[in-house]
């Protein structure tokens, strides 16, 4: 593992690079991307990012999101990369990684403990709450002025992975770089505004349908949620990957695990994993090739909805009891 200070000193000498972020881009990833953005930009880098999948409409108000694009669109792509917000390489997605064959230098910056440091460079503290925790530390080291564009990225990002400073990787250090992530323009009131009272209608209507197909097992600890390519096609909601609604499941008096099992395409299913703590559920999502935290974690799987779902509420079965 190297040091911020590694790090840092590894960013001043290279005066162009690419940021990327994962698939599927939440609150944290694109927060991340565009913290560091702004602040290598401050003392005079070359940066580009590129994102794989299209920001979801919620962060569209965060400075330079227009510029979260493919790499494919982008000319002239940096050979220095720093991987942000990712568990593991393939994260960024198969064309992404295509469009980075020529990396120079791979940093890898991240929060996932399944992290196997990929990076020519590791920065991974699986204790934050977020990777743009790691960020703001990053930037401060290499002596960036936080600006108040800087701080409303880093503060999504620090909001949303942290599930709203309530989950409990929410540590002390946490919410003291919120306080100084306010201290430095964060409005709050429009964060709120953007993150949680500007959803899309599909969205709403996509909460619906999940709610209409929750079930639990005998125990009642376990329950899950499914959503069809079919339901979601019919919605409309083919590109919006809400992270709130798998939330219900774990909500639920009694559920130890939640799930939301999706069908993104068909034949291929995205699974996500919530535990209220007991649970190790990133240990189950590795089963199945995928990772996370303790008590968030996701998968995917090749097969029917209703084959992946069996499946995959046998293994956490046997694992809860």
């Amino acid at each position: 593992m190297n040091t911020l200070s590694d790090i840092a000193s590894v960013i001043k000498k290279t005066p162009a690079w690419v940021l990327v972020g994962h698939v599927i881009p939440d609150g944290d990833c694109i927060g991340s991307l565009l913290g560091l953005y702004w602040g290598l930009r401050s003392f005079g880098k070359r940066v580009v990012m590129g994102l794989e999948d299209p920001v979801p409409p919620i962060y569209h108000y965060l400075p330079g999101s227009d510029k979260l694009t493919p790499l494919s669109s982008v000319s002239d792509v940096p050979s220095a990369t720093i991987f942000l917000d990712c568990s593991d390489e393939e994260r960024v997605g198969e064309e992404t990684l295509g469009q980075l064959s020529n990396r120079s230098i791979t940093i890898n910056i991240d929060h996932h403990a399944t992290n196997p440091a990929y990076g020519d460079y590791n920065y991974i503290d699986s204790q934050a709450a977020a990777t743009a925790e790691l960020v703001y530390y990053l930037l401060k080291e290499l002596n960036v002025v936080i600006t108040p564009k800087i701080a409303e990225c880093l503060f999504a990002g620090l909001v949303m992975d942290s599930g709203r400073f309530m989950y409990s990787s929410t540590r002390p250090e946490t919410l003291e770089i919120a306080a100084e992530l306010l201290r430095s323009g964060v409005d709050i009131e429009k964060t709120r505004i953007q993150l949680f009272e500007s959803k899309p209608l599909e969205e709403v209507l996509l909460l619906s349908k999940a709610l209409q197909n929750l079930n639990w097992n005998e125990s009642g600890r376990i329950a899950w949620m499914t959503l069809s390519y079919q339901d979601v096609a019919q919605i409309g909601a083919l590109n919006l990957h809400p992270e709130g609604i798998i939330n219900y499941t774990r909500s639920i008096a009694g559920v130890e695990v939640g799930l939301l099992i999706r069908e993104i395409s068909p034949g291929v299913c995205k699974i996500g994993f919530r535990s209220k703590g007991r649970v190790d559920v990133a240990s189950i999502a590795a089963l199945l090739g995928g990772g996370g935290h303790r008590q968030a974690a996701g998968a995917r799987q090749e097969g029917s909805l209703e084959q992946v779902t069996q499946k995959v509420v046998q293994m956490v079965e046997e694992v809860v009891g």
